[in-house]
């Protein structure tokens, strides 16, 4: 700045006259600060570079794959990231410095406590562009360690708090939802229901303590009906915030008690006859008792594993809401003749049905199919699954009239129907025993028989074209 102010009274020809050398200075003076200021705040307020750009101070970071097929310019994504930091200021920082270089927003962040460390769980919107693997790269430079990423979609937007009270919520009102409830808490994980005891009334030595046991990737938790629910995540393990959050559900549950929704619908039959659809639980074993007497024997074998005279151990475990959900069909007098199940079975969902001998062929299995399905679907279910029998050719035409993409397979002389709760506009495809596949058009289906039992026949299942009927119409009930 002196060496333009120096210069001034050269470039006006050395004049002599006072006025003209200060206007003349401060014009200097004024335009220098100017340009210093521009060009201050030219190289301070810089954005970080794009993924893959060198700025002026950063390398361009290697990418370990290409980027995701498809995206485009300005394309984003979900990822849910958990890496464990030190516990120490500045890690965090560290962490989201390295997130805003990669032009990665942080949309939730939840923090686990350790004894050790913590853990750092992130709900990120990134460039699609953005490999995961080179966000876990730049993650574990920052200070990350044992980092886990999958994608996410927009139902993990809810915060944790509201998330966590609509579960209590939903677990509240039905004990059913206690198991779906503990896997939308703590994602993708196996959950099973361990009975303290057996069908035939051997202890099984199942049991937890009252506050729970934690070990790394499985939790044991003593069930308020007995015996213990087990959650395994092998590829994340829980963390004790998580564990007190599935433990504090458990209690709620323990707390009400027995319960079920109480809502009901009214069908009527082609023939006019009027059923009472609802929810059933273990207060309608004497009924279910009942209507197994009044079944055939070629009707509960059907139905159950084993023999039959051991029919009646397993309705005290099909009624119990742990182990999924059971619905009802009545008569307008009361008379129990018909139970569908939709079984929680580890990762797997079962789906199952037992119709009095006298009311088959009348359209109650496949209401009660349709309804099973349904419930499966939002339960968040990918598929479902019937064991049968190949004689049972209603049931095989049953769950082809879903519409839904079918897989046969033969297990040990019994016929195992999977459907996946995907599109139904998709072709069904159908596997044989030596895999091959091929399409199978739907067919609309007859009133299935029964749905589950051994066999030792493997017969390959046959279709059997229905006669002519109505579908049950289904009015509310006031």
């Amino acid at each position: 700045m002196t060496d333009v102010t120096d210069a001034i009274p050269h470039v006006l020809g050395q004049r002599s006259d006072v006025t003209y050398l200060l206007i003349a200075s401060a014009v200097a003076l004024v335009a220098t600060a100017a340009f210093a200021t521009w060009w201050a705040k030219r190289h301070s307020n810089d954005p970080p570079p794009e993924p893959g750009e060198a700025g002026p101070s950063d390398t361009a970071p290697e990418t370990a794959t290409g980027p995701i097929d498809g995206a485009g310019a300005g394309e984003t994504v979900l990822w849910r990231l958990r890496t464990t930091v030190r516990d120490a200021p500045g890690t965090l920082a560290a962490l989201c410095l390295v997130l805003a270089r990669l032009r990665i927003d942080i949309l939730t962040l939840q923090t686990h406590p350790l004894a050790d460390g913590t853990v750092d769980e992130f709900l990120l919107r990134a460039p699609a562009a953005l490999p995961a693997q080179e966000l876990t790269r730049q993650i574990s430079a920052a200070g990350g360690t044992s980092t886990w990423i999958e994608r996410a979609d927009t139902h993990d937007l809810v915060d944790t708090p509201t998330r966590v009270l609509s579960l209590a919520t939903r677990t509240a009102l039905d004990a059913a939802e206690l198991p779906l409830a503990l896997r939308q808490l703590l994602g993708r994980c196996t959950i099973h229901s361990l009975p303290a005891v057996s069908i035939t009334g051997r202890p099984t030595g199942q049991s937890a303590p009252v506050e729970g046991v934690l070990e790394e990737t499985v939790m044991r938790l003593r069930d308020p009906s007995g015996g213990v629910i087990s959650v395994e995540r092998p590829h994340l393990p829980f963390t004790p915030t998580e564990f007190a959050r599935a433990r504090a559900l458990v209690e709620l549950d323990a707390r009400l008690g027995p319960r079920v929704p109480r809502s009901a619908s009214i069908l009527t039959l082609p023939e006019g006859n009027e059923i009472t659809v609802r929810r059933a639980d273990r207060s309608d074993l004497a009924a279910a008792r009942a209507m197994h007497d009044r079944c055939s024997p070629g009707t509960l074998s059907l139905r159950y594993h084993g023999p039959v005279g051991d029919a009646d151990r397993y309705l005290d475990h099909l009624l119990s809401p742990r182990f999924g959900r059971t619905l009802a069909v009545q008569t307008a007098s009361g008379k129990l003749v018909a139970l569908g199940h939709l079984l929680w079975d580890g990762d797997e969902t079962e789906v199952a049905l037992l119709v009095e001998d006298a009311w088959q062929r009348r359209g109650i299995g496949a209401e009660l199919l349709g309804r099973l399905v349904r419930l499966a679907e939002e339960a968040g279910c990918e598929s479902v699954y019937a064991v049968t029998q190949s004689r049972n050719t209603g049931m095989v035409a049953a769950m082809r009239a879903l519409e839904l993409p079918l897989d046969y397979q033969i297990e040990e002389g019994t016929l195992v129907i999977t459907a996946r709760l995907t599109s139904a506009a998709q072709p069904a495809t159908t596997t044989d025993r030596t895999g091959a596949t091929g399409a199978t058009a739907p067919a609309t289906a007859p009133e299935p028989e029964l749905s589950t039992g051994p066999d030792e026949r493997t017969a390959q299942p046959t279709e059997e074209r229905p006669a002519q009927r109505s579908e049950p119409v289904e009015r509310a009930r006031r």
